[in-house]
């Protein structure tokens, strides 16, 4: 009887087994790693998104202004008081400007258009030291309707400010910069920073107007007397 050779074949089947097992590990390391890769791309893809969704919100809470149909720059609203007649609004409207602007003075307390005229400094946002620089000039107006009023702030002028001969900062005579043509006599980011200071003001002064216009800062009656004292009995 010849005896049988098994050792070859163990060896080939041993070899074939082994191949078999590396080619395995490897089709799942590589299945693995192409599941990671992809888990972290995706993870990249959806932070970024995130990030740009959050920079659009914050953009355009901050950016306030917009432009009327004459191209220049307004902060315009009409805010619904419903059963508010509209001689009460025009009190409140009244109201406010006297507590807000004190120099300016309306003849009658009902007037249904309201323009104010003012301003507001303004600071460099590229120098070292924060100071005043500037103002920024603007027009209010105010109209009230029944139970609704609208409010805008518009005609936005900039003018800078200038060292006296006493090394006050005074407003520069005779310029006036308009925001919306800007560009070409401000620096970029000088102009940029005037208008968020000037959303930001806006966005100021309309919370306070509110408040007025629901009659929370009218003058205020009271029927308070003094206690009275008796002198004849002690």
């Amino acid at each position: 009887m010849v005896p049988q050779q098994t050792a070859p074949h163990n060896f080939y089947w041993l070899q074939f087994t082994l191949s078999n097992s590396l080619t395995n590990y490897f089709l799942k390391a590589a299945l693995y790693i192409r599941e990671r890769l992809y888990l972290y791309i995706m993870k990249k893809i959806l932070l970024f998104a995130g990030f740009l969704l959050l920079f659009q919100i914050a953009k355009a809470q901050k950016n306030l202004l917009a432009l009327d149909e004459h191209n220049k720059y307004i902060y315009y609203q009409v805010v619904d008081i419903p059963g508010v007649s509209a001689d009460s609004l025009c009190k409140n409207g009244a109201y406010f400007v006297e507590g807000t602007y004190p120099k300016t003075k309306l003849k009658e307390l009902n007037v249904k258009n309201i323009t104010v005229k003012d301003k507001f400094s303004t600071y460099s946002t590229t120098a070292f030291v924060k100071h005043d620089n500037g103002q920024i000039n603007y027009m209010l107006n105010i109209e009230c309707k029944d139970s609704k009023y609208r409010y805008w702030l518009t005609d936005f002028t900039f003018t800078p400010f200038e060292r006296d001969r006493y090394g006050d900062f005074v407003a520069k005579a005779g310029i006036n910069i308009p925001l919306e043509t800007a560009e070409n006599k401000i620096d970029k980011k000088e102009l940029d920073g005037y208008l968020d200071q000037t959303d930001t003001f806006c966005k100021d002064l309309a919370v306070k107007l509110k408040q007025y216009m629901a009659g929370n800062h009218g003058p205020q009656k009271t029927d308070h007397q003094p206690p009275k004292i008796v002198t004849d009995k002690w």
